[in-house]
């Protein structure tokens, strides 16, 4: 049986002891967020747009009047809710979503390539993993996971006990995450699929203590051995369909006792582990950006897409061919604790252990019916349009990294967002809506708020770069004012007063309330507002890896990086389906701008303080 809400309520209060002592998000003041949206506004939306949504937000603020009211609606809620925000953005953002989770919502994270002389240097890779996981979830059940810091703030530690144990159940309307780590018997098995057959892989010995490497090891070949047929139904393409279809395609499923159990099994394993057949070569150049895309779809119908299951919430992937990484399912968690969780893993050494005759892992059996077999086909079809429409650039940027902009006392984050916005600009001839991620982890069950890196000031330095009118010394001027607005709003944002969220609760709590829609949120303005071109996010790693994920609207861009000391990891996306964008385009912009700006710092002498 799936944990009732009220397991879900015990889980957050282990988390809690996690989050305690932390503040609670606050409710930013009212005329606070109307003035910064009308500011956020100005670059993106013209002049009789602007004017109108003024005028909406002076009627909005009037004393007494709707914002008053689902101001105090929101601080009630505030109050008396450990986080006022995380249901709802957990709901809003990922649960109430119904487009796939493959391309759409999970980000996938390459890993560095490793060089597998045989398929035994895979299964040893693979098992080390394992292991290394099974070290880390030590840690998160012996509540012993160190506590990150953010400019000396602590943070909060939540989302590590949401990834492992953890799936999505899809719905015909809306999907539920359960979480199987505070069952009465807590599960202790992994899944592995190869070949798109998927086994239960138990990972601790009777007596509680984890396999060795070894151990796994042996367990993993047997595995492999007998699992080489490759014609088998793979019934984990069903996952990545479309919302409601996969729901009711679900429904239908588990019908059947024994489908239902080895769905359960999936669903309640730790993890999942993936052993990727390997896909067709590629060029040394284009190599990453194929990494980037076996981990964000898997190739197709006919390479990888079937050996996964998109629900679950980890799953690590391993292929013959030595390209590395991971998925996973966006609801529970962020990239950062992903990638911490990842960073943690690769202290891992070998130790030689007496050899106990082990089981062998069961396999999952699927009794597929005609209707089964056209949900798959279905599914499929709608995987292969997702894979031809994906248009992903992973690129190294290897002029220079940190380094270069820190050398300039600025900041690295708000340099290349700079970058991004000249880019953007250079191609589209205008500013778009950019949403950059900002981490709420300072607070309680904090998730995520939008850094809105198209400012006024970054629209005045884009439009003066290449404006031979103006001098080196105005550009630098407007550089670094951006780079420091860009910088402030940031602050900002990690501090809970961004406007995004607070303009999501005040929308949500007038539903709540079952009042009329106030016309803010009705008017154009805020749609365009909410149409981002570029969603980006700054996924920092130690490993020399790079994060992707798909663009969130038709006509938009994906970019995730990872600056490094002396180079930048860079992915792109796009769809191919819009005529308007291009991954490599932007990809070669964004180089082309970054090299444009330090040339412009280099060549310009520093004004006299």
């Amino acid at each position: 049986r799936p944990p009732s809400s009220g397991d879900a309520e015990q889980h957050n209060s282990m988390a809690r002891s996690h989050s305690e002592g932390l503040p609670k998000l606050p409710v930013p003041p009212l005329q606070q967020t109307c003035e910064r949206y009308l500011a956020a506004l100005t670059p993106i939306v013209d002049p009789e747009e602007l004017n109108h949504t003024r005028k909406l937000l002076e009627e909005f603020q009037k004393p007494g009047g709707v914002g008053e009211r689902l101001q105090k609606g929101l601080e009630q809620r505030g109050k008396k809710m450990e986080n006022w925000l995380s249901d709802w953005w957990l709901q809003t953002a990922y649960l109430d979503y119904r487009m796939p989770v493959v391309v759409h919502s999970s980000p996938g994270v390459v890993l560095p390539r490793m060089e597998f002389s045989d398929r035994q240097g895979q299964m040893r890779y693979a098992a080390k993993l394992i292991a290394g996981v099974l070290d880390f979830k030590s840690m998160i059940d012996n509540e012993t996971l160190p506590v990150e810091y953010l400019g000396g703030k602590p943070l909060c530690m939540n989302q590590y006990y949401q990834v492992l144990s953890s799936c999505r159940i899809p719905g015909t309307k809306r999907d539920t995450v359960v979480n199987y780590t505070l069952d009465k018997r807590p599960p202790t098995h992994i899944t592995v699929v190869h070949n798109f057959q998927f086994f239960v892989l138990d990972v601790y010995n009777s007596d509680g203590t984890p396999l060795t490497v070894d151990q796994i090891y042996i367990q993993l070949e047997k595995i492999w051995n007998s699992s080489l047929q490759t014609n088998k139904e793979p019934i984990g393409i069903l996952t990545s369909n479309h919302r409601n279809s996969w729901g009711k395609a679900y429904d239908n499923l588990i019908k059947d006792k024994t489908n239902q159990e080895s769905v359960r099994a999936i669903q309640k394993s730790i993890f999942t582990v993936c052993l990727d057949a390997p896909m067709p070569h590629a060029s040394d150049d284009m190599y990453r950006t194929r990494a980037g895309v076996q981990m964000l779809h898997g190739g197709g119908s006919r390479w990888n897409s079937g050996n996964r299951w998109f629900d679950k919430t980890l799953q690590f992937i391993i292929g013959e061919d030595g390209t590395c990484g991971l998925i996973y399912e966006h609801a529970p968690a962020e990239g950062p604790p992903i990638v911490l969780t990842v960073e943690k893993l690769f202290s891992h050494e070998m130790v030689r252990t007496p050899m106990v005759p082990l089981r062998m892992p069961q396999k999952l059996h699927f009794n597929i019916t005609p209707e089964i077999k056209m949900d798959i086909e279905e599914a499929k079809q709608n995987m292969n349009i997702m894979v031809h429409d994906l248009d992903m650039k992973v690129s190294v940027f290897s002029h220079f990294g940190k380094d270069f902009p820190k050398s300039q006392k600025m900041s690295p984050d708000a340099f290349i967002q700079m970058a991004l916005q000249l880019a953007y600009y250079r191609i589209h001839k205008r500013c778009c809506p950019t949403y950059e991620s900002a981490s709420l982890r300072m607070f309680r069950l904090g998730r995520t708020d939008t850094i809105r890196s198209t400012s006024i000031d970054s629209d005045k330095f884009v439009k003066a770069m290449d404006d031979p009118a103006k001098h080196n010394i105005e550009k630098v001027a407007l550089l670094d004012k951006a780079v420091k607005a860009h910088r402030a709003y940031a602050d900002m944002a990690i501090r809970g007063q961004a406007i995004d969220r607070h303009l999501l609760g005040l929308k949500l709590q007038a539903i709540e309330d079952l009042a009329a829609l106030p016309e803010i949120f009705m008017d154009t303005s805020y749609a365009v507002a909410l149409h981002f071109n570029l969603s980006t996010s700054q996924v920092p790693a130690k490993t020399n890896c790079v994060m992707c994920f798909g663009p969130v609207v038709s006509d938009g861009y994906g970019v995730c990086y990872n600056p490094m000391d002396t180079h930048i990891n860079f992915a792109v996306s796009a769809f191919n389906s819009c005529q308007d964008t291009n991954a490599a385009r932007l990809a070669q912009a964004l180089e082309d701008a970054l090299l444009d700006i330090k040339t412009l710092l280099e060549q310009t002498p520093k004004a006299k303080l």
